[in-house]
């Protein structure tokens, strides 16, 4: 069968992948913090008895638009936003440590400092942990602050101070928990240069009309390599054909 059948092949599988992407990102329209995911791919000839008439498509890169979203004011003590570029680093279950920029904080029942879905926010000094029947406030500078609710509640304690880093861009990969971590892997030294803005969150960086735009090109584009293998189990039947007739 003519090699053509590899360029549609390749073609249907991989515009599958970007369509769970599109989806993916659709998903994640609402999410604080998201960065929507990128795909590219490239044609890569084959090659065999003959001239390298035909090609098939492999990933090229994939990676994430890191467009800063739009901040959304909360009022809420634990919501914080970053200003311009940056990353709030946590600490994983293996101890590793990973990324983002969701900044919906909560305290665990534990007195901990975490993330909306339970990660440890990672500090200058390690995990923060947060006093009970404390109001919690923080500052510009990532700075955790505990204000008592009774009996003093003038008194304000330092309880911490978020590590707040800012590696390039090119060095970070997205995992498939929506952290970013280092290609390398290892950590990042914090960045006393990141801001964040209390009292607000970062929304997804998601373009809707870009998304649903791109899910229906990529419906077209899957309708056109099917009908290329059909057009070459055609050919391939009339080959075939006349072959016999010729024998």
């Amino acid at each position: 069968m003519d090699r053509l059948i590899y360029t549609a092949m390749t073609g249907a599988k991989h515009t599958l992948n970007q369509q769970a992407t599109v989806s993916h990102n659709l998903a994640n329209a609402t999410t604080a913090g998201y960065r929507a995911e990128t795909n590219a791919f490239r044609a890569v000839p084959v090659f065999g008895d003959g001239l390298p008439t035909r090609a098939f498509v492999v990933d090229s890169t994939t990676g994430a638009d890191f467009t800063p979203g739009t901040i959304q004011h909360t009022d809420r003590n634990l919501d914080v936003a970053i200003r311009g570029s940056g990353w709030i680093a946590v600490q994983l279950e293996n101890g590793e440590e990973a990324y983002t920029r969701n900044g919906n904080l909560q305290i665990s029942p534990n007195g901990i400092l975490q993330t909306h879905n339970g990660k440890n926010v990672k500090g200058d000094a390690g995990i923060i942990a947060v006093p009970q029947d404390n109001r919690i406030t923080i500052a510009g500078d990532g700075t955790v602050s505990a204000v008592p609710i009774t009996p003093l509640p003038n008194t304000v304690v330092s309880v911490g101070r978020i590590k707040l880093v800012d590696p390039p861009q090119n060095q970070l990969v997205k995992g498939h928990d929506g952290l970013f971590r280092l290609k390398d892997g290892g950590e990042v030294l914090a960045d006393a240069n990141v801001k964040l803005t209390n009292g607000a969150l970062e929304g997804s960086n998601v373009n809707l009309v870009h998304e649903m735009v791109s899910m229906i090109t990529l419906a077209r584009q899957f309708d056109m390599q099917m009908k290329i293998l059909e057009s070459a189990e055609h050919n391939a039947q009339q080959a075939s054909e006349i072959m016999v007739v010729r024998a």
